[in-house]
């Protein structure tokens, strides 16, 4: 089956380029043009993944996003055409698993956009051992549920998947390259603001498990190398 991509655009012609390329590529598509609809719409399910545009009517794409987040953890991947990285790292705090800056390459949306599915229909097939203890923290693979001394840690697809992934070999540090190709599943090169794609998850997962996210107990810096997790 294939898989249903939303489309959040207010611009029909950059919609209809969407729409003819993820055809090509196989992929289902549906759009919306304000914010509103394309939370209607994606709140209403049914949807592998979602491109969502910062600059919208109605509601922006940053809000449209916080209010999914509340329900869903469909993959998001936000366009937009601001370069200033605080609008990157906003849209990625607020639960965004990737992001894309116009103008943009066909071939690199379209390759982001099958990272992106790739890692989440690896993550539904996953069979690993169930639960997994450490310390105050239980991380339940099949579930891809984590509680901290017993109350359910609300994460991100992507949130969970980097904590599986970095919590299966503690001890071992990851440079953002690799977590890039092994969590977001990235096969082509590496820029600065990727990078920081990682740094801004990272963080968002710390204020999440750990007790103070400052001074992390289980995900922790390798300066000048990377992270790794703790136990």
């Amino acid at each position: 089956m294939a898989h249903k991509i939303l489309i959040v655009e207010d611009e029909s012609y950059i919609v209809d380029i969407l729409d003819f390329n993820l055809k090509k590529e196989g992929f289902e598509t549906d759009a919306a043009y304000n914010g509103t609809d394309g939370l209607k719409k994606a709140l209403s399910g049914g949807f592998d993944l979602i491109l969502l545009d910062v600059m919208l009517p109605g509601l922006d794409g940053f809000e449209v996003c916080r209010r999914l987040r509340e329900k869903s953890t469909t993959p998001v991947i936000m366009l937009t055409a601001r370069e200033e990285e605080s609008d990157k790292v906003t849209g990625l705090e607020i639960g965004a698993d990737d992001y894309i800056t116009k103008p943009f390459s066909i071939k690199e949306l379209i390759a982001r956009v099958k990272a992106n599915l790739r890692r989440q229909s690896l993550t539904d097939r996953a069979a690993l051992q169930s639960q997994t203890v450490f310390g105050d923290l239980i991380i339940d693979r099949d579930n891809f549920e984590v509680k901290k001394r017993g109350e359910t840690v609300n994460l991100t697809l992507r949130e969970f998947e980097l904590l599986k992934f970095l919590s299966a070999q503690p001890k071992k540090v990851y440079s953002r390259e690799e977590l890039l190709k092994e969590v977001w599943g990235y096969e082509y090169a590496v820029s600065a603001d990727d990078g920081r794609t990682v740094d801004v998850m990272i963080r968002r997962l710390r204020e999440k498990i750990e007790d103070n996210d400052k001074q992390p107990r289980y995900i922790v810096t390798k300066r000048g190398a990377g992270y790794y997790f703790d136990f």
